[in-house]
């Protein structure tokens, strides 16, 4: 019966497959002498060490555990493969070079001093040729160098990708060879609706056209009989499709827009960069969900190294892979958007009643029939020092017991807007489009004060099948790609606004960890990865009343991958002794509500600095989460710092608790001139084309419309006129669902432009 499982899981959906041996040779192009280097630094990172005295008592899993190295294959090599993939062109040729210099004697003398010089001929060792010890000296100064920055950086790099790998990388079974030492073993068998759904049709089926399965002779066909009027220009080489509506996107600002425009009768065109899966596909391994649903993988970083930011790319945007949390518009942020930004929208009744018809749509629940290891550390711990814990609404139902919904909701409990949404619109005949990335706006001139009107959206798919470009004519165009994508669509189509691209907002968060030993504590059975992502949380309240909270307190998602990237390396057997604990060391993390913003210069050039005030509020959230583990029980407790800042709990007076606490410092990226750094981790991207009262103010107006170009429409998270402060998806959804009523209002009125032109 269980290999049966195993079968059908290898036999699924072959996007999320498991990991297993590489068919294909690798092509990340390192040369031989980069590799040995690389293969050194791997093994420093996770080295083979004998167990000590107390692990030789335990099992074989643990004993190969110690012995098992990452200088191995074939992690080496897949670490190469997945850097030259995803690092920006100036990080690889970071790496590339510094691996070049260890790949000689002089440039090993230049970076690890006299650590690499031997009384023996050639008296100058390269890096791989140094004793381990010397080598793990080395990379811990590289860890806390000042003076030179681009030293940490490549350690950073290294350090992440390789212990990602490491921990993620799965056999042809889906499995890893040290999950059962570490005490991680997802959830991958399937769910008893996963195999009632085997062989039924998809929510989607009606509408989707997934170009992964197409070929230039066959898309033409497959997009007619969805309904849709296609013409073929071989001479240009493109595709052409009319529709009423385009959009770009179908996430949180996409889907409901799609759903909103074909329910009032117009044809709808959905384009979606990512592909489509559904809770059969899923497989909540972390490995292959983390590349195939999120943009880049995961591995979206700021310009300086700071901080990674997690975007959903697959059907459903962020809505299918993020924690459920449910929280409404805080009122003090409407009335601040209102008045502030002179957005009346948000102090109208109509969002109210938007968010109420996003919460019915979602089927949002308030209750929880049980929390997971986290929360009820997060609940215990403020109930034990009187503070206030608020449970946090969800779109499942209460009883949803899942722990792994960032990499797709494999009972189908979660709605996301590929289930909700998105199912609205296929209904009322909208079309969805996989596999197909936005690369142009196409304007034509209009006489109105924009000067300009969007006529539709030039697209490309994925599939080297499809050598045709996609040109679809519509009324209406929607960017809905989000805010890391959309500026760069709208500026990389000639859109010059300054606003565009400005005041991003990423709601920045610091994590703090607590060590809970198993059997200790009867009420607080479990792993951390078990259970809802978030069910409670707890606001850091301002001294003063009326103020806004500085902070607020949640639990992530935390895969063992992600662990390995996210947990500070002081040394290979201190790493190694952390993720033996992995499975019940619970982590809350500090989100605040940035003042600060930053800029998306391109894809994947993200430029974002925290403010002192935000950094400061950070530090006081990360101070509360520390209090909070300590009082729940931890045994230890600390921070992801690059020092390894970490208190043993059992004994501790109150005095050295505050004085551990005072210690504590707020995220400081790689680059700062601190020799004690921490990488930040986000998830929320707000307010990149935000909306303005005048052009002066936002890069669209109060509709949603390009101040630039007519019939250009933005709804997703990136016209959010600042940080809203909680968790957004809520927020985007409400905001779309008001833009795209508005559209539809707009065309109704004047079916042939989709403007009335009277308002200008």
């Amino acid at each position: 019966m269980e290999e049966d499982k195993k079968q059908r899981r290898r036999q699924g959906h072959p996007l999320l497959r498991g990991g297993g041996a590489r068919k294909e040779p690798y092509t990340h192009g390192f040369s031989a002498t980069q590799m040995m280097a690389l293969t050194a630094v791997c093994g420093v990172l996770v080295p083979s060490l004998p167990p000590d005295a107390h692990h030789l008592a335990a099992d074989k899993a643990v004993r190969d555990f110690f012995l098992a190295s990452a200088a191995d294959p074939p992690v080496p090599d897949e670490v190469a493969q997945l850097m030259s993939a995803m690092c920006l062109r100036e990080a690889l040729t970071l790496v590339r070079t510094v691996l070049w210099l260890l790949g000689t004697r002089l440039g090993t003398l230049a970076l690890c001093g006299a650590r690499c010089l031997s009384w023996s001929s050639p008296f100058v060792q390269r890096f791989a040729e140094m004793p381990v010890d010397r080598r793990e000296d080395a990379l811990r100064r590289w860890s806390r160098e000042t003076m030179l920055p681009p030293l940490r950086l490549f350690f950073l790099l290294v350090k992440v990708f390789c212990l990602y790998v490491f921990y993620s990388w799965t056999d042809e079974n889906s499995e890893n060879p040290h999950w059962r030492a570490i005490g991680y073993s997802p959830a991958t068998d399937e769910a008893p609706e996963q195999e009632e759904q085997a062989n039924t049709k998809r929510p989607l089926d009606d509408g989707v056209v997934e170009t992964i399965h197409h070929t230039d002779a066959s898309l033409p066909i497959r997009l007619a009989e969805k309904g849709l009027a296609v013409t073929e220009d071989a001479a240009r080489n493109v595709c052409r499709i009319e529709c009423d509506v385009v959009i770009v996107g179908s996430g949180c600002g996409g889907g409901v827009a799609a759903a909103v425009l074909a329910g009032a009768g117009h044809k709808v065109v959905v384009i979606e960069k990512g592909n489509y899966f559904t809770a059969r596909d899923y497989t909540s391994i972390e490995g292959p969900s983390m590349s195939q649903l999120y943009e880049y993988g995961g591995f979206v970083s700021t310009l300086s190294g700071s901080g990674l930011l997690l975007a959903g790319s697959t059907v459903g945007g962020g809505s299918a892979v993020n924690w459920s949390a449910c929280i409404k518009t805080p009122d003090s942020v409407r009335k601040e958007w209102a008045a502030a930004h002179g957005l009346p929208l948000f102090d109208k009744s109509e969002y109210t009643a938007a968010m109420d018809v996003v919460f019915k749509r979602l089927g949002v629940t308030s209750g929880c029939k049980e929390e997971g290891l986290q929360n009820k550390v997060l609940r215990k711990g403020c109930e034990k020092l009187g503070y206030k814990v608020e449970p946090v609404a969800r779109n499942s139902s209460e009883g949803h017991y899942c722990g792994s919904c960032g990499y797709g909701c494999r009972t189908g409990d979660k709605r996301g807007t590929d289930t909700t949404w998105l199912v609205d619109a296929v209904a009322r005949g909208a079309v969805i489009l996989t596999g197909c990335k936005a690369e142009k706006l196409l304007f034509t001139d209009a006489a109105g004060a924009r000067g300009k009107r969007c006529v539709g959206v030039v697209a490309t798919s994925s599939n080297p099948a499809i050598t045709r470009k996609l040109e679809v004519r519509a009324k209406v165009t929607v960017a809905a790609g989000g805010s890391l994508l959309t500026p760069v669509l709208l500026r990389g189509s000639g859109l010059k606004n300054p606003h565009i691209g400005k005041n991003l907002h990423l709601h920045p968060i610091a994590m703090a960890w607590g060590y809970f030993p198993p059997d200790k504590m009867p009420e607080l059975r479990g792993k951390m990865y078990e259970g809802g992502i978030i069910t409670s949380l707890h606001k850091v309240e301002a001294a003063g009343d009326g103020l806004p909270h500085r902070a607020i307190l949640e639990t992530p998602l935390m895969g063992v991958a992600a662990a390995g990237t996210q947990f500070p390396w002081v040394s290979g057997r201190d790493m190694k002794e952390r993720m033996l604990n992995y499975g019940r060391t619970v982590h809350i993390f500090s989100l605040v509500r940035d003042r600060g913003s930053g800029t998306v210069h391109g894809e994947r050039r993200i430029a974002y600095h925290l403010d002192p005030v935000d950094r400061e509020n950070q530090r006081e959230g990360l101070r509360r989460a520390l209090r909070i583990l300590v009082a729940a029980g931890a045994t230890e407790v600390g921070t992801h710092r690059s020092d390894g800042q970490r208190l043993s709990c059992k004994g501790a007076t109150d005095e050295e608790v505050e004085e551990f606490l005072d210690g504590v410092t707020g995220v400081r990226g790689p680059q700062s001139k601190s020799e004690n750094w921490s990488l930040c981790c986000t998830a929320h991207q707000m307010g990149s084309c935000r909306m303005g009262a005048t052009a002066g103010d936002g890069a669209v107006d109060a509709r949603g419309e390009s101040w630039e170009a007519e019939r250009l429409y933005v709804c997703d998270g990136s016209v959010l006129p600042s940080a809203v402060g909680v968790n957004p998806m809520i927020t985007i959804q409400s905001v779309a669902y008001c833009l795209a009523t508005g559209i539809a209002e707009q065309l109704k009125r004047d079916p042939s432009s989709g403007r009335n032109h009277s308002t200008d």
